[in-house]
């Protein structure tokens, strides 16, 4: 739906904004854009058919009626209900995930518990952090293990667990310090004492991973 308003300068740009955007509160998305001319009047358009015209403000795309809705991407994982999780992907994944686990000596419910809530099994999802792949690999991270390729499942999985197995071992196999130091960094869980850093993220994370954990372990 195409939508143009022209104003007189003197009204406030949010006022506009407000005004412009209430025809469009069921659409799919709006962004909005803007000229002044050469009386001082402002023009602003869904659909910019004039050169003139420049971007103004950029609206979140929202979900179709009867889509579901993804979760939101700016957010990091741990602050949002948790990404939703494919039940194929899973499927697809936990061959490798069985594997990897066993290489290392590790039990594979606690992977698929961190991929969960990092990725819900998503092998190209990338946090606003700069977090990459399945277990959400910072670059530093990634590059510490040798991973030339982040959204590689084999190499992010595995990546992932040398990490949390490295973890484990500094942190004398307490899971909760060693999962907290994934989330927030083994020298913030160092900074303060060798507890769980108070940061709201972090605080949700350990108890989210915790309880998948459990409840993977239950599966047969």
């Amino acid at each position: 739906m195409k939508t143009n308003l022209t104003l007189p300068g003197r009204l406030t740009v949010r006022v506009a904004i407000l005004l412009l955007m209430l025809p469009w509160a069921q659409s799919v998305r709006a962004d909005i854009y803007a000229f002044k001319d050469s009386d001082g009047t402002l023009h602003f358009s869904n659909i910019p058919q004039d050169k003139r015209y420049t971007l103004l403000m950029r609206t979140p795309k929202e979900p179709l009626a009867g889509e579901t809705a993804a979760a939101d991407s700016s957010a990091p994982a741990s602050e949002r209900r948790g990404p939703a999780i494919d039940p194929q992907l899973r499927a697809q994944l936990n061959g490798l995930i069985e594997e990897t686990a066993r290489s290392l000596n590790m039990d594979p419910a606690l992977l698929h518990a961190v991929i969960a809530v990092e990725s819900g099994y998503n092998p190209r999802a990338v946090s606003p952090k700069g977090a990459m792949g399945l277990m959400q690999l910072m670059p530093a991270t990634a590059k510490r293990y040798g991973v030339t390729d982040p959204y590689d499942p084999a190499q992010n999985i595995r990546a992932g667990a040398q990490y949390l197995r490295d973890l484990m071992g500094r942190f004398d196999n307490d899971l909760k310090l060693t999962l907290a130091a994934y989330n927030a960094g083994e020298l913030a869980v160092a900074r303060h004492g060798n507890t769980i850093p108070p940061y709201k993220e972090t605080l949700n994370y350990v108890p989210r991973v915790m309880s998948g954990y459990a409840r993977n372990q239950q599966q047969p």
